[in-house]
Parts: structure tokens; sequence; C-alpha cells
């Protein structure tokens, strides 16, 4: 193995987040050359050897037993999602790479009728990868009304919403922190390397975004895990102006590693308000497969 692998990366990452006043240490000896615990101090802490913890830093050692994992987790005060993602990479690390190109992600008519089920409100279906599936008008026209309403039918052309976010002027326009939206994404398709790492075409989106976005690769470089579930946002609508929605995660029983997000508004909101001007702005036009129709798509690109 070459390099410390991503189970070596995010044990140094998070690492270097821990003072010794965080696990209740003093600061003794020489002044410290670097943020966070050293090794030796790691450790210590969970009771196993310097060696042996900087070979399994530097992807030296894969065979960390269960027990050895908790003891780290520990140490490294690992929340409920982190201490899962460790063990994903953890269990990664002990197995060769399946080298092999996934297929598309296809969406099953339970899928389809479901999105349909929620029309009332702005949805969208994601890959494993963010990429957007399928998407009712609603949901088109709240998040990417600039972009073809029938992109998600080809697999080669499928907006990412993660692409779209970092990339995208008009995304990133369209939230009022963008950086907290910019966090949780990034935060999500960690976990979604956890479960995947020999993704191939996972591994060249995190490579685009990379060579495209100094923001993604601050963010990236943290190493936060957390997986999207419900969250609030306010989102400067070129259309209808002002709206605050709550993005909620569902997931899909007969596709797990595919998502249902939903938009709501408080009820009797003025953004509940708003999302109902939207519905009535694009309710009465049908996109058509060159974008026409779609009502922000020529004032806006």
């Amino acid at each position: 193995m070459n390099g410390p692998g991503p189970l070596g990366t995010f044990l140094q990452a998070r690492r270097a987040r821990l003072r010794p006043q965080d696990v209740g240490l003093r600061e003794l000896g020489p002044r410290r050359r670097v943020a966070g615990l050293r090794r030796e101090e790691l450790a210590q802490l969970a009771g196993v050897s310097v060696s042996y913890y900087t070979r399994l830093e530097q992807g030296q050692s894969r065979g960390a037993s269960a027990e050895v994992l908790d003891a780290i987790a520990r140490a490294l005060l690992l929340d409920a999602h982190e201490r899962e993602h460790l063990d994903r990479l953890a269990d990664a690390a002990r197995h060769a790479p399946r080298l092999r190109r996934p297929r598309p992600e296809k969406l099953a008519d339970e899928t389809r009728d479901l999105l349909r089920a929620v029309d009332g409100v702005p949805a969208i279906v994601l890959g494993r990868r963010t990429d957007v599936l399928a998407w009712n008008t609603l949901g088109h026209a709240l998040l990417a009304g600039h972009l073809d309403f029938l992109g998600p039918e080809d697999p080669a052309r499928r907006p990412n919403t993660s692409r779209m976010l970092f990339l995208d002027p008009h995304c990133q326009q369209l939230y009022a922190d963008w950086e907290r939206k910019a966090r949780a994404v990034v935060g999500n398709l960690r976990v979604a390397v956890g479960r995947h790492p020999d993704d191939p075409l996972l591994a060249e989106l995190i490579g685009e975004l990379t060579m495209k976005s100094p923001e993604f690769v601050a963010l990236w470089s943290d190493h936060r895990v957390a997986p999207c579930d419900a969250a609030s946002y306010e989102l400067h609508h070129p259309l209808v102006g002002t709206v605050t929605v709550t993005q909620q995660t569902l997931s899909i029983a007969r596709a797990p590693e595919q998502t249902l997000i939903v938009c709501t508004t408080p009820a009797g909101s003025s953004s509940e308000e708003g999302l109902a001007l939207l519905r009535q702005a694009s309710g009465g036009r049908a996109p058509r497969p060159d974008g026409a129709g779609v009502p922000w798509t020529s004032s806006h690109r």
C-alpha cells in the first residue's frame, strides 16, 4: 500500500483536531511543533503501543481488531457517525479493492410512483454519488430551474448536486448560507466514500471537485463525517425571492443507496406562499427536451 490510505488519513485528521486539554492531558515537555495530539499520546489513551498505532496511521497495518478500533475511537472522541465511518474504512483496508466500473444507477418504478405521490412539494431523488436520478417539476424549479428538466433521464448528462453546489454559480447564489450547505454536502460525501471506497465514479467526482474548487479542498481536508438528514436553509430564489425550506432526506426501501429529498415549509408561512407562487409559475409550462418552458432558464444562464 502506498501512503496512509483512507484509514490512516482519517486517523491523522481526527488526531490533529484534538488538544491535550480535550482528553484530560496536561501540557508537558517541549513546545508542540504541530497542532493536535502526538501519536504517542493517542496511543497511550487507546492502550496500544506507539509503534502499532504509527503503523496503522501509515497504512502498514490492516488487521486492527474491533477492540482496538473501539479504544482508538474512544481516544479520538468520535461520535456515532465517525465511529461507523472508522469501521468501514478499517474493513475496506483489510480487503483488496475490486476495480470495476459500476453500471449507471436506475430508478425503480416504485420510486417514480413515490416521487409522483409527493408532487405537491419540491422533491428530488439522489443516487449514492449525489447524482440527480429524478426530480419533480417543483423540485426542479426550486433548486435548478436553469438546468434541463430532462437531464436526469440520461446517465451521461445527469446533474450532480455536489458538483452543482461547488461549481455552478447559480446554485451557489441560491443558498444564503452557502458554507453551511457545503459542509453538509462534504460530510455526506465522506460517508459515501467510506461505504464505497472502490467506486471509481465516486473517486472521479472527488478528484474533479478537488481540482476545480479550493473551497471543496478546504472542507474535504477536515475529514468531518456527517450524513444529511434534515436541515433548514434560506434560499434566494430568482423568481419568488427569499424562502426558507427544510430539506429532509428520506431512505427508499427498494433502493437503500438512493434517497428522496423533500423540501417542506411551515404551514401558513411566507415561504409556503412563495412555493405556491413557484408552483403556479412552473405548473403551466411543460419542459421540453431543449430546456425551454422552464421558468428561469433563459434569464439566468
